[in-house]
């Protein structure tokens, strides 16, 4: 019954009422008001039938849908197929998990498995008896699924103490009795990935590590890395699965970016694979906690290894050694039979306190191979087999001589780049004209490191300096050219590997939006590592408080100081003034560079010996006469403004003039000299 027909059956109910208006006028309302309640409850029934024929269609594209991707799936993998049988397509199989050893067959296979690995790392008993046990905990354990990460554990202590080379012998040892199927470790450097642009590159490495056939993912460098990538480091060691937040493809063993693309055989997350994961750093687990959590650290089940610094004896036991090992490769590869004198392996001991530790006596070993090898090519007639050649060490040099021969440097025979050789830099030093409390300052450092490399070599403490710069002076006073000096020296010395000078200013350090900066700085820092980084006019980076582009150059610079304080010597320039006010800018920077030293304006009579040493460089030579007109003309210069005259550059322009005019008074007296430089050569007038 619809209101109407309700209605009408309620006004006729009231028989016998009185028919007053106020009644009919309530009976009008009420009317009107359940008209009004039918009106809303056909728009209610109207809008139902909409939403269910909505729901009718939008169940049916789900079925087109569904369908359509069930359609695409079975031609992808029909096409897959097709490709494969036609030889097309190269499959890139999931590597197998290692299959560890039965717990019985574990047992005796690591019997005397540490012992084996001391013979071949000295020095460290208890840090190769923590690797070894840490190596076997998931032979006794088990390992869980073959997804799972075998084991994970961090190795720790002073650069130099045989980390690496410590995991190398043990996995070799483990591979010899059938405990791994392969001996190597991929090392993977986090460094590379310091911030969100490098993910790509950093699950596209990870990968190709996981699929890899070595037993062990090393990784080194974690204090370098993106908090994010660590993170997922951490996920994989401890879930033995990361998920990966897109969709990917291998093709040919790469990682392949395919975004939400259907694609047949796509990877969706990455496994541990059965690997063991190794970290190695300086610091302990404290500062793995800080980086990775604690969750992370208690998930190391106590394998956190640790190596000592050596004793004297150690670094001898371990020299003799590398001798020993130097005599039978000369007998094998040479003929020669070595007779060595014990000062040679104290000269060779003594090498573990330059820069990398056991690496620096080894490439010294190396070294000595490679100059009995030149030897024996520039003998002539050649050696008999059998010949003797007896070694010994001699102020620092390794003497050799054979039987009723002269004594000769054994390391002079090698070509000069293979030497370090201190006294090529001390010449070019000598060459620089002036600057002699720079100089002093130069060789005070180098004399510093070479003091505490020695403590380092007989087992006392040693503290390593800072070598971090400023060098504050005007244009033209030689910082640049003191730097390269520098770098070469410290090469020389060993206190640094590549030597190179990196130099830079604010636009290779200052990025041009957001986010760019810090990556920029990185990237400048990576490539100087090993060497001297050289930041000219340094003061421009700091344009004040609302250079925020310049401000974070800054801290991002301060950070990577601290990170590789021991890889690299930061060198900062500029005038002396406004170097004070950019030491301002960060609270850090000026406890970093607490070696300032100020390059003084060159003396009309440095200028002269200046424009002396170029021009014989430059195969010239300049009349006597000259002398007079061109001192008075560098000291009037540098009294107006010695900025502004360019000091070392002024005497270099006005040569490059002189060389100028000389060309165009050859042109009309052909028989002058072509190599004499006259005072009329040299415009001075201005």
């Amino acid at each position: 019954m619809s209101l109407e027909d309700q209605y009408d059956a309620w006004v006729r109910g009231l028989t016998g009422a009185a028919r007053t208006p106020d009644a009919k006028r309530q009976a009008d309302a009420a009317a009107s008001s359940l008209a009004d309640m039918q009106a809303q409850l056909d728009a209610l029934a109207a809008g139902q039938k909409r939403q269910r024929r909505a729901a009718d269609a939008l169940d049916a594209v789900h079925k087109a849908a569904d369908a359509t991707a069930e359609n695409v799936r079975r031609m992808s993998g029909e096409l897959t197929r097709n490709l494969r049988r036609d030889g097309l397509l190269q499959t890139e199989p999931a590597p197998a998990a290692p299959a560890p050893a039965k717990p019985a067959d574990a047992r005796r296979a690591f019997d005397g498995l540490a012992d084996a690995v001391r013979a071949r790392v000295l020095g460290q008993d208890e840090f190769v008896a923590d690797v070894i046990k840490a190596l076997r905990r998931p032979f006794v354990l088990g390992t869980g699924d073959e997804n799972s990460a075998r084991g994970v554990m961090l190795l720790c202590g002073p650069r130099g103490t045989g980390r690496h080379y410590t995991l190398v012998c043990a996995m070799a040892e483990m591979a010899a009795r059938g405990l791994v199927p392969n001996p190597s470790v991929q090392r993977i450097d986090l460094a590379l990935y310091p911030g969100p642009a490098q993910e790509k590159l950093f699950l596209q490495d990870l990968f190709s590590a996981l699929r890899s056939d070595a037993s062990v993912l090393a990784f080194d460098n974690y204090e370098s890395c993106a908090a994010s990538y660590l993170t997922m480091l951490a996920t994989l060691c401890m879930e033995g699965t990361l998920p990966l937040n897109s969709r990917y493809v291998a093709q040919r063993g790469i990682l392949v970016d395919v975004g939400t693309a259907l694609a047949p055989g796509a990877v969706g997350e990455l496994h541990a694979s059965g690997k063991y994961f190794v970290f190695f750093s300086e610091k302990d687990e404290s500062a793995l906690a800080e980086r990775f959590g604690a969750r992370f650290v208690d998930a190391l089940g106590g394998d956190v290894c640790r190596t000592v610094p050596f004793t004297p004896e150690s670094l001898a036991a371990i020299a003799a050694r590398a001798l020993n090992d130097l005599a039978q490769k000369a007998r094998r590869q040479c003929g020669l039979e070595l007779e060595m004198a014990a000062d040679l392996r104290d000269l060779l001991a003594a090498q573990y306190g330059r820069h990398d530790g056991m690496a620096a006596m080894q490439n010294y070993a190396d070294d000595l191979f490679r100059a009995l090898a030149e030897y024996l090519l520039e003998a002539d007639p050649a050696p008999a087999p059998g010949a003797r050649l007896r070694l010994w060490a001699e102020n620092g040099r390794v003497m050799a001589a054979a039987a009723g021969g002269e004594a000769f440097d054994l390391l002079g025979l090698l070509p000069r780049q293979y030497r370090g050789d201190v006294d090529a830099v001390e010449a070019e030093l000598n060459a620089i004209v002036g600057l002699d409390e720079v100089k002093a300052y130069v060789r005070d450092i180098a004399k510093n490191v070479q003091a505490q490399q020695r403590r380092k070599a007989q087992g006392l403490p040693a503290a390593q300096p800072n070598m971090h710069m400023i060098f504050t002076g005007n244009p033209g006073t030689g910082k640049t050219t003191i730097a390269r000096i520098l770098s070469k020296y410290l090469k020389a010395i060993g206190a640094l590997d590549g030597g190179q000078l990196v130099e830079v200013g604010r636009a290779d350090l200052v990025g041009r939006y957001v986010g760019h900066t810090a990556p920029l700085v990185q990237q400048v820092v990576r490539s100087a590592l090993g060497g001297v980084l050289f930041i000219d006019e340094a003061y421009s980076l700091y344009r004040g408080g609302e250079d925020s582009f310049g401000l974070e150059a800054i801290d991002t610079l301060v950070k990577c100081i601290e990170d590789h304080r021991d890889e690299l010597v930061v060198v900062l320039a500029g005038y002396t003034r406004e170097m004070q006010v950019f030491l301002s800018a960060n609270s850090g920077l000026a406890s970093r560079f607490p070696n300032q030293m100020e390059f003084p304006d060159y003396t009309a009579d440095e200028l002269w010996a200046i424009t002396g040493s170029i021009a014989t460089s430059k195969g010239y030579r300049l009349d006597p006469g000259c002398e007079g007109p061109l001192k008075a003309y560098y000291a009037r210069r540098q009294a107006q403004d010695a900025a502004k005259a360019g000091n070392g550059r002024m005497a270099r322009n006005v040569l490059e003039r002189a060389i100028l005019n000389q060309s165009k008074r050859l042109v009309a007296d052909a028989g002058a000299a072509l190599d004499l430089l006259l005072p009329g050569d040299f415009d001075l007038d201005d």
